[in-house]
């Protein structure tokens, strides 16, 4: 039997029938598909590393890094601070405000001042003036490290950063070059991501 379709097309019952079914099958496996890739984001970010190593091309950060960060507001105490590296086994963190934004990292060597003795910087008077020579910058920093009571007294604020779009060796490099171990993702200032160096390790499937 055929019947008429809205282009004025003669179509049998077959064709329908075939045509249906074609339809809800493949709304079957775009729900299942949709339903793998909300349970396994993490496992896709690494199938996603794994198949453009395969094809010769860079991943992005995105592919690589932790998605979940432990973090610590600027205002919290240095013995909160303490307490959290211990209790998650970090060895730093990055300091976010209350609005999510970036604003500066904290590791152990934040908290380990290397030479106890601060000294007042060498000066000379000038008319009436004290005139430091050099390290007066240093000496307050160090100062300011020593007595600091916040995460915001000992954090660093020059963090490197890398995006979540960028290639992640870029990532790698920056450890190599600056001489850390993490490296925060940020989309603007907002942190939205870590890479570490296992992540990098793990990217490179050692």
């Amino acid at each position: 039997m055929t019947m008429t379709d809205r282009d004025g097309e003669q179509v049998s019952n077959d064709d329908n029938a075939s045509a249906q079914q074609g339809a809800t099958a493949d709304k079957a496996a775009g729900d299942k598909a949709a339903g793998g890739a909300t349970a396994g984001g993490a496992a896709g970010d690494e199938s996603a590393a794994r198949t453009a190593r395969a094809q010769g091309a860079d991943p992005r950060v995105a592919d690589i890094m932790e998605r979940e960060v432990v973090t610590i507001a600027p205002d919290a105490t240095v013995h909160e601070l303490v307490l959290l590296l211990r209790d998650k086994d970090l060895g730093g963190v990055p300091v976010v405000d209350d609005d999510g934004l970036l604003v500066g990292i904290v590791t152990e060597g934040d908290l380990v001042i290397e030479d106890a003795d601060v000294r007042l910087p060498h000066y000379f008077e000038l008319f009436g003036n004290l005139v430091y020579l050099g390290g007066q910058k240093k000496f307050e920093e160090r100062l300011k490290k020593m007595v600091g009571n916040s995460v915001a007294d000992v954090m660093t604020t020059e963090v490197f950063t890398v995006a979540p779009d960028d290639p992640a060796p870029r990532a790698a490099n920056i450890m190599v070059d600056k001489k850390v171990n993490r490296v925060p993702v940020v989309d603007g200032d907002r942190l939205v991501g870590i890479v570490a160096r296992h992540d990098i390790i793990r990217m490179l499937g050692l």
